[in-house]
């Protein structure tokens, strides 16, 4: 669990991260949820490095096919 100020952090990454992407992208929007939370529990806290793991995600989301 991270604390408040950890949560806002990441928070504020991804929304700008997926500023331009609808909140119903649900795929992308976890994706890169997903992949910010892994780069800080292996340490990344800076913004502008979870910013960057943030924009990488979303450019290699995953296909989902029904």
């Amino acid at each position: 669990m991270y604390d408040a100020e950890t949560t806002a952090l990441l928070r504020a990454v991804l929304d700008d991260v997926c500023e331009n992407v609808s909140r119903y992208e649900t795929t992308a929007r976890t994706h890169v949820a997903s992949t910010i939370l892994e780069a800080a529990t292996r340490g990344e806290t800076s913004m502008d490095g979870l910013k960057q793991v943030g924009r990488n995600a979303l450019r290699h989301v995953p296909i989902v096919r029904s």
